[in-house]
Protein backbone atom coordinates (compact mmCIF):
# COMPACT_ATOMS: atom_id res chain seq x y z
CA UNK A 1 0.00 0.00 0.00
CA UNK A 2 1.43 3.51 -0.72
CA UNK A 3 2.19 6.78 0.43
CA UNK A 4 -0.25 7.90 3.96
CA UNK A 5 -2.12 4.27 4.01
CA UNK A 6 1.13 2.63 3.86
CA UNK A 7 2.56 4.30 7.43
CA UNK A 8 -1.03 4.59 9.08
CA UNK A 9 -0.61 4.60 12.57
CA UNK A 10 3.08 4.43 12.82
CA UNK A 11 5.20 7.17 14.03
CA UNK A 12 7.60 8.33 11.89
CA UNK A 13 10.26 11.57 12.05
CA UNK A 14 10.54 14.24 9.87
CA UNK A 15 14.27 14.85 11.13
CA UNK A 16 15.08 17.94 8.56
CA UNK A 17 12.43 20.60 7.73
CA UNK A 18 12.22 24.66 7.39
CA UNK A 19 8.69 25.29 9.05
CA UNK A 20 9.75 29.09 9.03
CA UNK A 21 8.60 28.63 5.61
CA UNK A 22 5.51 27.09 5.81
CA UNK A 23 5.07 29.66 8.45
CA UNK A 24 5.25 32.89 6.21
CA UNK A 25 3.24 30.93 3.35
CA UNK A 26 0.18 31.04 6.02
CA UNK A 27 -0.93 27.61 6.61
CA UNK A 28 1.93 25.84 9.08
CA UNK A 29 -0.91 24.44 11.47
CA UNK A 30 -2.82 23.07 8.48
CA UNK A 31 0.28 21.69 7.28
CA UNK A 32 1.26 20.09 10.79
CA UNK A 33 -2.30 19.00 11.27
CA UNK A 34 -1.78 17.01 7.59
CA UNK A 35 1.94 15.73 9.10
CA UNK A 36 -0.03 14.48 12.17
CA UNK A 37 -2.83 12.60 10.05
CA UNK A 38 -0.05 11.04 8.07
CA UNK A 39 1.74 9.29 10.86
CA UNK A 40 4.70 11.69 11.81
CA UNK A 41 4.60 12.35 15.17
CA UNK A 42 8.14 14.42 15.35
CA UNK A 43 9.49 16.77 13.72
CA UNK A 44 13.08 18.84 13.61
CA UNK A 45 12.96 22.58 12.31
CA UNK A 46 16.41 23.77 11.36
CA UNK A 47 17.66 27.40 12.05
CA UNK A 48 20.00 28.44 9.06
CA UNK A 49 20.44 31.86 9.69
CA UNK A 50 21.39 33.27 13.90
CA UNK A 51 19.51 36.11 13.17
CA UNK A 52 16.19 34.37 12.49
CA UNK A 53 16.80 31.60 15.54
CA UNK A 54 13.84 33.30 17.39
CA UNK A 55 11.35 32.21 14.51
CA UNK A 56 12.47 29.34 14.40
CA UNK A 57 12.40 28.50 18.30
CA UNK A 58 9.43 29.70 18.59
CA UNK A 59 7.47 27.71 15.95
CA UNK A 60 8.57 25.29 18.16
CA UNK A 61 7.54 26.57 21.43
CA UNK A 62 3.90 26.50 20.21
CA UNK A 63 3.63 23.01 18.48
CA UNK A 64 3.72 19.98 19.82
CA UNK A 65 6.19 17.44 18.79
CA UNK A 66 8.51 19.86 17.29
CA UNK A 67 12.39 20.45 18.30
CA UNK A 68 14.63 23.53 16.90
CA UNK A 69 18.16 23.33 15.91
CA UNK A 70 20.62 26.32 16.34
CA UNK A 71 23.09 27.25 13.44
CA UNK A 72 24.07 28.75 10.34
CA UNK A 73 23.74 27.58 6.90
CA UNK A 74 27.18 27.85 4.54
CA UNK A 75 25.73 30.09 2.11
CA UNK A 76 25.46 32.20 5.01
CA UNK A 77 28.61 31.73 6.37
CA UNK A 78 30.25 35.51 5.25
CA UNK A 79 27.51 37.13 6.42
CA UNK A 80 25.95 35.18 9.78
CA UNK A 81 28.65 34.85 11.64
CA UNK A 82 28.65 33.07 15.34
CA UNK A 83 31.42 31.51 17.05
CA UNK A 84 31.16 28.06 19.32
CA UNK A 85 30.37 29.85 22.53
CA UNK A 86 27.36 31.57 21.21
CA UNK A 87 26.36 28.37 19.84
CA UNK A 88 26.36 26.61 23.20
CA UNK A 89 24.63 29.61 24.72
CA UNK A 90 21.83 29.23 22.23
CA UNK A 91 22.00 25.26 22.72
CA UNK A 92 20.96 25.70 26.06
CA UNK A 93 17.45 26.23 25.89
CA UNK A 94 15.33 23.02 26.01
CA UNK A 95 13.85 23.27 22.50
CA UNK A 96 17.49 23.17 20.86
CA UNK A 97 18.43 19.34 19.95
CA UNK A 98 20.82 19.78 17.15
CA UNK A 99 23.90 22.21 16.11
CA UNK A 100 23.15 23.41 12.76
CA UNK A 101 22.71 23.10 9.96
CA UNK A 102 26.50 23.65 8.69
CA UNK A 103 28.82 22.37 6.88
CA UNK A 104 29.95 22.84 2.95
CA UNK A 105 28.04 23.61 -0.52
CA UNK A 106 30.62 24.16 -3.19
CA UNK A 107 27.86 23.72 -5.67
CA UNK A 108 26.50 27.11 -5.11
CA UNK A 109 29.53 28.38 -3.01
CA UNK A 110 27.40 31.49 -1.93
CA UNK A 111 29.87 32.06 0.46
CA UNK A 112 33.71 31.58 -0.01
CA UNK A 113 35.43 28.27 1.02
CA UNK A 114 37.54 29.23 3.31
CA UNK A 115 34.66 30.92 5.50
CA UNK A 116 32.62 27.53 5.29
CA UNK A 117 35.13 25.63 6.77
CA UNK A 118 35.13 28.14 9.52
CA UNK A 119 31.98 27.95 9.98
CA UNK A 120 31.53 25.09 9.88
CA UNK A 121 34.37 24.30 12.32
CA UNK A 122 32.65 26.36 15.03
CA UNK A 123 29.86 24.21 14.94
CA UNK A 124 32.04 21.19 15.57
CA UNK A 125 33.60 22.34 18.45
CA UNK A 126 30.27 23.36 19.29
CA UNK A 127 28.84 20.18 18.77
CA UNK A 128 31.54 18.49 20.50
CA UNK A 129 30.98 20.42 23.75
CA UNK A 130 27.61 20.06 24.09
CA UNK A 131 27.44 16.10 23.00
CA UNK A 132 24.54 17.53 20.85
CA UNK A 133 24.24 16.18 17.23
CA UNK A 134 25.78 18.03 14.18
CA UNK A 135 23.74 18.42 11.36
CA UNK A 136 25.44 18.45 7.96
CA UNK A 137 24.94 19.94 4.71
CA UNK A 138 27.23 18.44 1.97
CA UNK A 139 27.13 19.23 -1.32
CA UNK A 140 29.94 19.15 -4.41
CA UNK A 141 32.54 19.34 -1.44
CA UNK A 142 32.69 15.45 -0.47
CA UNK A 143 36.83 15.79 -0.09
CA UNK A 144 36.68 18.24 1.72
CA UNK A 145 33.91 17.27 4.20
CA UNK A 146 35.65 14.00 4.88
CA UNK A 147 39.28 15.73 5.58
CA UNK A 148 37.69 18.13 8.29
CA UNK A 149 35.70 15.61 9.76
CA UNK A 150 38.83 12.84 9.90
CA UNK A 151 40.78 16.14 11.42
CA UNK A 152 38.12 17.46 13.95
CA UNK A 153 37.71 13.80 15.02
CA UNK A 154 40.98 13.72 16.54
CA UNK A 155 40.53 16.60 18.36
CA UNK A 156 37.97 14.78 20.29
CA UNK A 157 34.60 12.47 19.34
CA UNK A 158 31.50 14.07 18.22
CA UNK A 159 28.36 12.92 16.41
CA UNK A 160 25.86 13.85 13.92
CA UNK A 161 23.96 13.05 10.80
CA UNK A 162 24.66 13.85 7.05
CA UNK A 163 21.41 15.56 5.87
CA UNK A 164 19.76 15.06 2.28
CA UNK A 165 22.49 12.90 1.55
CA UNK A 166 23.29 13.01 -2.14
CA UNK A 167 26.61 12.17 -2.09
CA UNK A 168 29.11 9.07 -3.24
CA UNK A 169 29.71 6.15 -1.29
CA UNK A 170 33.48 7.35 0.19
CA UNK A 171 31.29 10.19 2.52
CA UNK A 172 28.60 7.82 3.21
CA UNK A 173 31.16 5.14 4.55
CA UNK A 174 33.39 7.65 6.31
CA UNK A 175 30.79 8.88 8.29
CA UNK A 176 29.33 5.53 9.17
CA UNK A 177 33.08 4.77 10.35
CA UNK A 178 32.68 8.28 12.36
CA UNK A 179 29.56 6.48 14.44
CA UNK A 180 27.68 8.96 12.18
CA UNK A 181 23.77 9.20 10.47
CA UNK A 182 23.05 9.32 7.60
CA UNK A 183 19.78 10.92 6.29
CA UNK A 184 17.24 10.56 3.37
CA UNK A 185 15.39 13.14 1.54
CA UNK A 186 12.93 13.26 -1.16
CA UNK A 187 15.80 13.09 -3.46
CA UNK A 188 15.78 9.24 -2.74
CA UNK A 189 12.46 8.77 -4.77
CA UNK A 190 13.82 10.78 -8.30
CA UNK A 191 14.01 8.62 -11.09
CA UNK A 192 17.42 9.16 -11.56
CA UNK A 193 18.85 8.34 -8.26
CA UNK A 194 19.94 4.87 -8.65
CA UNK A 195 23.10 5.76 -7.23
CA UNK A 196 21.43 7.14 -3.97
CA UNK A 197 19.31 4.22 -3.34
CA UNK A 198 23.05 1.58 -4.15
CA UNK A 199 24.08 3.71 -1.32
CA UNK A 200 21.23 3.59 0.99
CA UNK A 201 20.74 0.15 0.51
CA UNK A 202 24.30 -0.57 1.99
CA UNK A 203 23.62 2.17 5.04
CA UNK A 204 22.97 -0.44 7.95
CA UNK A 205 19.42 -0.08 9.30
CA UNK A 206 20.32 1.20 12.65
CA UNK A 207 22.20 4.14 11.08
CA UNK A 208 19.65 5.77 8.73
CA UNK A 209 16.94 8.51 9.61
CA UNK A 210 14.87 10.28 6.98
CA UNK A 211 13.49 13.72 6.34
CA UNK A 212 11.61 16.06 3.48
CA UNK A 213 14.28 19.08 3.77
CA UNK A 214 10.64 21.09 3.40
CA UNK A 215 9.42 22.91 1.57
CA UNK A 216 12.72 21.88 -0.82
CA UNK A 217 12.76 18.23 -2.54
CA UNK A 218 8.82 17.19 -2.65
CA UNK A 219 9.30 13.41 -3.45
CA UNK A 220 7.72 11.17 -6.10
CA UNK A 221 4.74 11.54 -6.70
CA UNK A 222 4.34 15.45 -5.24
CA UNK A 223 7.99 16.78 -7.52
CA UNK A 224 7.64 20.08 -8.41
CA UNK A 225 5.46 21.25 -5.03
CA UNK A 226 6.20 22.32 -2.02
CA UNK A 227 7.25 20.29 0.34
CA UNK A 228 6.10 19.81 3.54
CA UNK A 229 6.42 17.08 6.69
CA UNK A 230 3.35 14.81 5.69
CA UNK A 231 5.61 14.00 2.50
CA UNK A 232 8.51 12.25 4.36
CA UNK A 233 6.22 9.11 4.19
CA UNK A 234 6.79 8.59 0.04
CA UNK A 235 10.75 8.81 1.27
CA UNK A 236 10.04 6.15 3.77
CA UNK A 237 8.34 4.07 1.48
CA UNK A 238 10.75 3.84 -1.28
CA UNK A 239 13.16 3.53 1.68
CA UNK A 240 11.64 0.55 2.79
CA UNK A 241 12.09 -1.02 -0.81
CA UNK A 242 15.41 0.05 -1.53
CA UNK A 243 16.01 -2.26 2.47
CA UNK A 244 13.81 -5.10 1.57
CA UNK A 245 11.60 -4.59 4.36
CA UNK A 246 7.78 -3.58 5.27
CA UNK A 247 6.92 -0.19 6.09
CA UNK A 248 6.45 -0.51 10.05
CA UNK A 249 9.65 -2.34 10.47
CA UNK A 250 11.11 0.79 8.42
CA UNK A 251 9.49 3.39 10.94
CA UNK A 252 10.03 1.65 13.92
CA UNK A 253 13.69 1.80 12.85
CA UNK A 254 14.36 5.51 11.91
CA UNK A 255 12.62 6.48 14.90
CA UNK A 256 14.84 4.75 17.20
CA UNK A 257 17.37 5.99 15.28
CA UNK A 258 16.33 9.51 15.82
CA UNK A 259 15.82 9.53 19.35
CA UNK A 260 19.23 7.31 19.93
CA UNK A 261 21.20 10.64 18.23
CA UNK A 262 18.77 13.63 19.00
CA UNK A 263 18.36 12.26 22.40
CA UNK A 264 17.67 15.65 24.13
CA UNK A 265 14.25 15.02 22.05
CA UNK A 266 11.21 13.60 24.11
CA UNK A 267 8.61 11.69 22.42
CA UNK A 268 5.38 12.47 22.76
CA UNK A 269 4.30 8.86 22.58
CA UNK A 270 5.83 5.15 23.20
CA UNK A 271 8.75 4.72 20.84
Amino acid sequence: MAGEDAFSGNQLVDSHCHLDYLQKDGDLDEALARANRAGIGTMVTICTKISEFSIVRDIAATHDGVWCSVGVHPHGADKETVTTGELVEFSRDPLVVGIGETGLDYFYEHSPRERQQDNFRAHIAAARETGLPLIIHSRDADDDMIQILSDEYQNGTFTGVIHCFSSGPELAERALELDFYISLSGILTFKRADELREVAARVPLNRLLVETDAPYLAPMPNRGKRNEPAYVVHTAETLAKVKRIDAAELATATTKNFYRLFNKATPNYTV
